[in-house]
Formats: structure tokens, C-alpha cells, sequence
């Protein structure tokens, strides 16, 4: 249960909408504006006379981006040559680290997951330039259309000293911060359940019948009733059950800040947890097994209620309507369940501009593009004609093609574009699918429409602390986070009793809880107030 101390940095001051693209922080100003004359406002291609830009991203290995029919397509639509500094996903962040300190910068920064302190310190430093005088100045359509729609993220993505650095990923159809919690179907139907359960007593008792009454039908007492990896997955899920909107901080409706693991919802999430795992009724592997064997055990029909990404996943076989997501419960604090969801936008900045880059204008069209209904479609589906194709254009209705050669579509996609794998600018639009949704596209949209949207709220906004602020909670979290991590496995397995709360609660305002909570109130209402 750690909180990165980058991923709740929030946005604060004001934005500088003037600025032209014009450094101001340190370096920037001789790029902007030399090639203003030469680049395209709009249309394509974006410049008349062939240039060529460097790029360093993340790589997922499923075919080279040179290679890639997305990335052809767009040197043929801007007249834009890109040249690849890839590395592998799960060494990227590493490599990124050796180019920022070796002073030698790409042009591009692209689905870099630039987090808010490293926004905040090389944009001050002057290696990434400010963004918002090319946003406003006209090299940026589609994304100021987006923001001067939805203020709150031009927002969450100005930086204290006023500058917007680096470009989230926006998906403001997305439900899900987290993945959420499913049932076994087919358990669901031996054991006659037509209503899920609404309460955290009314599931209790279901997980008493799955363990009691033999669910999966094999004559043996086999049954998992609830199984988790190290409570990871099932942990936010479960918390707004009790009133929590997120794990580690998060603001009320009132505009409250609240440290999670303080919460007297949290008290009461770690007592029932407790009761289910002193009735075995919570799988005892669960601070000990991998994700891999958790997915072991649901293809082998024995869990009940388990979190993955979607259900069959964990279950094995084709999508379905077969196996419902859980409905979030009532409890004995909170009348009403909460549910904590996405913020609309990535978390950190997936594109940048360097210092080095001699065509920021160009550089900053060729990203529009992306956050436009042809450009979101060209890289979230692939060109037009090999795994889809216009049904009614007029409608912007799409069928779905064979995949060539057969196999996977999902990984063929991967090597058609590189938004796979990867969280890249742009934004997703629900036009980019129409035509192309299966009936279990279909189904997750109903659920959430059903169960979360109605209780969801964004736990907290992406807001960016002051380097004093960023300090101070990365010393604190650094003491806090595997103490709670600790002492939560600990009341759950009873080697600590439930007792012994006052004790752990005093312990962490000791370790600087209160002054956590005090930090991001300080935070969010800068944000609040910002323009």
C-alpha cells in the first residue's frame, strides 16, 4: 500500500497562457517561434520541406517502430521522420534516468510516464520546455479543445510555476482506478444466488455457503471463497465499503483530505478482513502466492470472489456475461458504499518536448494529432482496412476484419501501433469502437454503468507538491508505508489483535500522519483555487 511520491503530486499556481512557448524557465526560448513560419496550423502535412525528430519511448517487443504501419502512416501524413531510441518496458525507467542525466536529450519524450517531480525539476531546469504558449498559440487544436472543455485538467497538468511540461493521456470514459472484483458464476448458480449481495453481512454468509456447500460440485472441500495477491487487488475495492475513496489519501465531498490508514473506515475494513481470514473464509496464501498461481486456482474452479482485470482472466475460457462484477456493500460505517474512480487522465506525463528539439511547433502538432478523433483512431485501432474497416462512415461505424494470418488481435494490434503495452499521449475516444465492441464490451459497460458509476468519484486530483512539500511526505512515506503494510497483515492474520488499534493509530501520528494529511490539504486547496 504505497504511495509513489510522485503519483499524488498535485496541480497548483496558476498557468501562464501567455507564454508562447517561450522558455522564461531556462532555455526553450531560441526553439519556439524559429521554424513558426514553415509549420501548418493546420491540415497536413505539418511542414512542406522533410524533417527528422528523435524519440525515446518504451518498448513492449512485439515488432520494431520503424516498422510499425501507425507510425509510416503518420511520416506520410506530416512530412515528420522519426528516428527510435527504444529500451524494454521493464528497464525503461532506468534508462530514462542515464538520459537525463547525461545531458544528451532526445527531441521527443514519448510514453515516458513522467512523473510530477520530474516534471517539476527538469522543466525548472530548463531540459523539458513549456508547453502552454504552443497549446494556446494555435499548435495544439484538439488539445485545447480538451482542456478549455475540461478545465480541471489544464489544471492538473499546470506545475507551480505556472507551466505545463509534459501531456497526460486522457481517457474521460474510463471508470476503473483500479480493477475490480468479480464472481464466479458458476458458483453463483449451484448455490441458487439470483441477487447478489449487498451488505458486507450478506456476503459474509455467502462465503460461509461457497465454503460449506461444495460450489464447484467435485465432492471436495476445495473451495477458495475469497482470494487475493497480498490484498494489492482487492484492497481500494474493499475500502469503499467503509467510506474510503482510495488506499492512502483522499479528499470527501466536502473537500476534506483523509490519510486512509488512520480512518476509523479503515478500522472497520481491518475487522472484517480479520473475521474472514480467522474462518478461512480469505485464502491463507494470500500473503505469499504470485498473480500466476492466484489465476491457477480459478481456472481450476476453486475461488469464489477474486479481482483481475476482467473475469476470465482469473477463470480461464472465453469473455462472457457468466461471471458478475461484485456489487459494492454497505457496512456498519459507511450506509452507502464509495467507489474511487479514474481521474480521466494518467496519473503522469506521457509526452515531452527537450530543449534540444529544433521544431517544438511541428513536435507539438505531430502530438495534436493524436488527441483528434482520426489521430486517437489511427493509433488505438491501426490504419484503416487491415483490422477494420468503415461500415458507415457517415456515422463513423466500423466493422472488424479478419486478422491477417489469424491469431490474437490484441497482439497483431501491437504491432500495427505502439499505443499497446504502453500509455502514450492522446485521448481514447467511445467513437474510435463504435461498430467494433463485442457483447462483453458491451456487458462491462452495463456493469459499471449499474454498480460504480453512480457511487464513483475521483479519489483526489493529480496535484503537484512544492519541492520542500515533495521532500518532507518522500521522508515520512518512506517510514509510514511499510509500517502499515506490516501491521495491516498483521491485525488481518490476528498476530496483532484488533486491541491494539489506539496503539498503531498514536504510532502513526507519531511517524507524521497528521502532517501528511496537512501537506495534501495545503496541496488540493491550491488546486482548488487555481484557474
Amino acid at each position: 500500500m504505497s504511495l509513489l511520491a510522485g503519483s499524488l503530486a498535485a496541480c497548483s499556481g496558476t498557468n501562464s497562457g501567455a507564454d508562447n512557448g517561450s522558455a522564461g524557465q531556462g532555455g526553450s526560448a531560441g526553439n519556439a517561434g524559429a521554424a513558426d513560419s514553415a509549420v501548418a496550423k493546420e491540415g497536413m502535412p505539418i511542414v512542406q520541406e522533410p524533417i527528422t525528430l528523435s524519440l525515446m519511448a518504451p518498448d513492449v517487443g512485439h515488432a520494431k517502430w520503424e516498422d510499425m504501419a501507425v507510425l509510416k502512416e503518420m511520416e506520410k501524413l506530416t512530412n515528420i521522420k522519426l528516428t527510435f531510441q527504444n529500451a524494454p518496458q521493464d528497464s525503461f525507467e532506468t534508462k530514462k534516468n542515464l538520459v537525463f542525466a547525461s545531458g544528451s536529450y532526445p527531441d521527443i519524450f514519448y510514453a515516458a510516464d513522467l512523473k510530477p517531480a520530474e516534471q517539476v525539476t527538469y522543466g525548472s531546469q530548463g531540459v523539458l520546455i513549456p508547453l502552454e504558449g504552443l497549446i494556446d498559440g494555435g499548435y495544439a487544436p484538439n488539445l485545447k479543445k480538451i482542456l478549455d472543455e475540461n478545465p480541471q485538467i489544464r489544471k492538473n497538468i499546470t506545475t507551480p510555476d505556472g507551466h505545463i511540461y509534459a501531456l497526460p493521456n486522457v481517457d474521460l470514459t474510463a471508470v476503473w482506478y483500479r480493477s475490480p472484483m468479480w464472481y464466479n458464476g458458476s458458483f453463483l448458480k449451484k448455490l441458487g444466488v439470483s441477487e447478489l449481495p449487498k451488505t458486507t453481512d450478506e456476503f459474509y454468509a455467502y462465503l460461509k455457503r461457497v465454503k460449506a456447500e461444495d460450489a464447484n460440485g467435485n465432492g471436495k472441500a476445495d473451495e477458495i471463497p475469497l482470494t487475493s495477491t497480498k490484498l494489492d487487488d482487492l484492497r481500494m475495492f474493499f475500502f469503499g465499503f467503509w467510506g474510503m475513496y482510495d488506499e492512502v489519501i483522499y479528499a470527501d465531498k466536502d473537500g476534506k483530505v483523509h490519510y486512509s490508514p488512520q480512518e476509523e473506515g479503515y478500522k472497520g475494513y481491518l475487522t472484517f478482513m480479520n473475521k474472514l481470514w480467522s474462518e478461512e473464509l480469505l485464502d491463507h496464501e494470500t500473503f505469499s502466492q504470485t498473480d500466476e498461481q492466484k489465476k491457477a486456482k480459478g481456472k481450476n474452479n476453486q475461488v469464489a470472489v477474486f479481482n483481475d482485470y476482467y473475469p476470465y482472466f482469473t477463470m480461464g475460457g472465453e469473455p462472457s456475461r457468466e461471471h458478475p462484477m461484485m456489487q459494492p456493500l454497505q457496512s456498519e460505517i459507511a450506509g452507502t458504499p464509495v467507489y474511487g474512480k479514474h481521474p480521466g487522465q494518467s496519473a503522469n506525463g506521457v509526452f515531452a518536448i527537450s530543449k534540444t528539439n529544433p521544431n517544438p511547433e511541428a513536435t507539438m502538432r505531430w502530438a495534436d494529432y493524436q488527441y483528434g478523433y482520426e489521430g486517437s483512431l489511427l493509433f488505438s485501432q491501426g490504419p484503416e482496412n487491415v483490422l477494420w474497416k468503415y461500415s458507415d462512415k457517415a456515422t463513423l461505424t466500423k466493422e472488424p476484419l479478419e486478422v491477417p494470418g489469424g491469431g490474437s488481435r490484441d497482439d497483431y494490434k501491437g504491432t500495427l501501433t505502439p499505443n499497446y503495452g504502453i500509455l502514450p499521449p492522446g485521448v481514447n475516444l467511445p467513437e474510435n469502437n463504435k461498430g467494433l465492441q463485442s457483447d462483453f464490451d458491451a456487458f462491462i459497460a452495463e456493469e459499471n454503468e449499474k454498480k460504480l458509476v453512480p457511487i464513483g468519484k475521483i479519489p483526489f486530483p493529480n496535484v503537484f507538491l512544492t519541492p520542500e512539500e515533495q521532500s518532507e511526505v518522500t521522508a515520512m512515506l518512506s517510514d509510514m508505508n511499510p509500517y502499515v503494510e506490516q501491521m495491516e497483515a498483521k491485525f488481518i492474520t490476528g498476530q496483532e489483535p484488533l486491541s491494539g488499534w489506539d496503539k498503531y493509530a498514536a504510532q502513526l501520528k507519531k511517524m507524521g500522519s497528521d502532517r501528511i494529511v496537512e501537506i495534501y490539504q495545503a496541496a488540493y486547496d491550491r488546486w482548488n483555487g487555481s484557474k
